[in-house]
């Protein structure tokens, strides 16, 4: 007889999408040549918008979502991989087109796993989450096109959210000045400080105004999970020879911008992506999370949830009514 193992199933029948908790069973499961015993996951925007079916996201029904995944290998088909291997997995389609980690098991391509570094948990592993991976390629991003905290300020947009959250605490570890921008600058103030924020902005200056074509220079750099006229707004107050790497649409896709910022400032809009980033790249990100950022902020960011409560998280999520990170804990 098989084991059985709990699980979030979102299934559609015509237009209507709907997710339950069930039990299934390894033969469920897809292809792949790893079995992990998952032991946390997280929930991202992107989960969110999976769960209630407010976006695409999901593209093959019935699925078990969650883009992200951390625990150990039950059984491998694979010599680099041994039972009780303790690893983390980003990305890939998990959650969209491959079943995801809002499960107690999963079966992945080896390819996509990646061993955990020395001195991160598997909780902690997922209190970083896609979100804090994508922060850390952004922090390496801004660093490859040259911004250092003597270049001046870096803004960050949607501070209070996943990406946000971390990249304050990362960007403050190594050593620079952090503006955070959010909707919820009064209420969140204390928390946004608490994580390495000297200055915190009220969003609707970025979010509520259309863009100047060129406007006041205020920061050398940005992390932007934004987009939209966020991101054109803060593409005009960039400083000469400086950078932006842009990371997310929470407020649209579109970008009502000039080319002004990059033909008369000399500035840089990076995308970031971590669905498919390279092996080389995760791995190095997952080693500069190990030792750049400063762990014990994580419990001051991360909520612990069950997965009977993820569709509920779902809904506040997507509404804009979370703070920072939250945790699946898989083994409760």
């Amino acid at each position: 007889m098989q084991d059985r193992f709990r699980a979030l199933l979102v299934t559609k029948d015509r237009e209507r999408q709907s997710a339950r908790v069930t039990e299934l069973t390894d033969s469920d499961l897809m292809d792949g040549d790893v079995t992990v015993s998952v032991e946390y996951s997280t929930v991202n925007y992107k989960d969110g918008l999976a769960v209630t079916g407010k976006a695409p996201i999901i593209r093959k029904f019935p699925l078990i979502p969650g883009v992200d995944l951390a625990g150990r290998v039950l059984r491998s088909q694979n010599p680099d991989f041994h039972e009780g291997d303790r690893v983390v997995l980003n990305g890939y389609g998990l959650g969209e087109a491959h079943h995801g980690g809002f499960a107690e098991r999963a079966r992945v391509k080896s390819d996509w796993l990646i061993p955990l570094p020395q001195g991160i948990s598997t909780a902690q592993a997922m209190a970083i989450g896609t979100a804090g991976f994508t922060a850390m390629l952004c922090v390496m991003a801004l660093e490859k096109a040259g911004i250092t905290p003597g270049s001046g300020d870096v803004v960050v947009t949607g501070a209070a959210g996943g990406v946000g959250s971390v990249a304050i605490s990362l960007l403050d570890k190594l050593g620079y000045r952090v503006v955070a921008s959010s909707r919820r600058a009064e209420s969140e103030g204390a928390y946004l400080r608490e994580l390495g924020a000297d200055e915190i902005i009220d969003a609707r200056g970025l979010s509520d105004e259309a863009a100047r074509p060129l406007d006041k220079q205020r920061w050398a750099g940005a992390v932007d999970a934004v987009g939209s006229r966020t991101l054109a707004n803060v593409l005009s107050h960039i400083k000469y020879d400086g950078a932006v790497a842009a990371c997310g649409l929470a407020q649209g896709s579109d970008l009502p911008a000039t080319v002004l910022p990059f033909i008369l400032r000399n500035v840089t809009l990076i995308g970031v992506d971590s669905v498919m980033a390279p092996r080389e790249k995760r791995q190095a990100a997952w080693h500069r999370l190990a030792s750049d950022l400063d762990l014990s902020k994580l419990d001051k960011m991360t909520t612990k949830i069950a997965l009977d409560d993820v569709p509920a998280v779902a809904e506040q999520i997507v509404a804009g009514k979370t703070r920072g990170r939250v945790v699946i804990d898989l083994k409760a």
